[in-house]
């Protein structure tokens, strides 16, 4: 399932210029502070307009400026998981869960709907939230919320997976066990995953491909 990104976008200091493709696995992308590369995932994922390009996702475009193709965010069947996890407060952790499979079309097929949260209910046990199901995310360790966070953004079983800086806010015995959850992630899931991270051991953990951003661009 190939991913592909031609990406250019002027921002305020720099122009950012990124091209890349990986077939599978997790790619790694590392930076520092401001080099693009949350604005380069907001651009994969439809979130920003690139002022040129062109994305393609499981080998499907999503964004070409020459073609004029601009697929909506909500239609691109992306993975979004942000650095702060962007849970909704006044919903517990199984309508947070849920709230993806909710949009989509198949959610009004009974049989299918029936399908869609069974599988949202063995990535709950799968991540050991299922018993938090009911707690909101002010009741739950940074941990959880990470999981569920996670548990949320594959739930939809997207073609692709944006994760940006996921493990920065953990302790450091939190981010051990999320470590090993993330690695079983990878094996039980196989879904196509950018990974931003400023933390080397991540990147020898999970990276089956790596670039470093400089400035908008890639860095030898």
């Amino acid at each position: 399932m190939s991913t592909y990104f031609n990406i250019k976008k002027k921002l305020d200091h720099f122009t950012l210029n990124i091209e890349y493709g990986f077939e599978s696995g997790v790619l790694v992308i590392l930076g520092e502070s401001g080099a693009g590369k949350t604005t380069l995932l907001n651009c994969i994922s439809g979130l920003l307009t690139p002022d040129q390009g062109r994305v393609e996702i499981g080998g499907t475009v999503v964004f070409d400026s020459e073609e004029n193709i601009n697929v909506p965010t909500r239609l691109r069947n992306i993975g979004y998981l942000f650095q702060n996890y962007a849970l909704f407060p006044n919903m517990s952790v199984e309508d947070n869960i849920y709230y993806g499979i909710k949009n989509k079309k198949e959610y009004k097929d009974r049989e299918k709907r029936k399908e869609l949260l069974s599988y949202s209910e063995y990535i709950m046990k799968t991540f050991g939230i299922y018993h938090l199901r009911k707690k909101y995310p002010k009741h739950i360790s940074g941990g959880e919320k990470q999981r569920v966070a996670l548990s949320r953004a594959i739930v939809t079983k997207p073609r692709l997976l944006l994760l940006d800086e996921p493990f920065s806010a953990l302790d450091e015995d939190t981010k051990q066990v999320i470590y090993n959850e993330f690695t079983l992630f990878k094996q039980l899931f196989n879904i196509p995953t950018i990974l931003i991270t400023h933390n080397k051991r991540e990147c020898e953990l999970f990276a089956d491909h790596m670039i470093v951003i400089k400035n908008g661009k890639l860095s030898s």
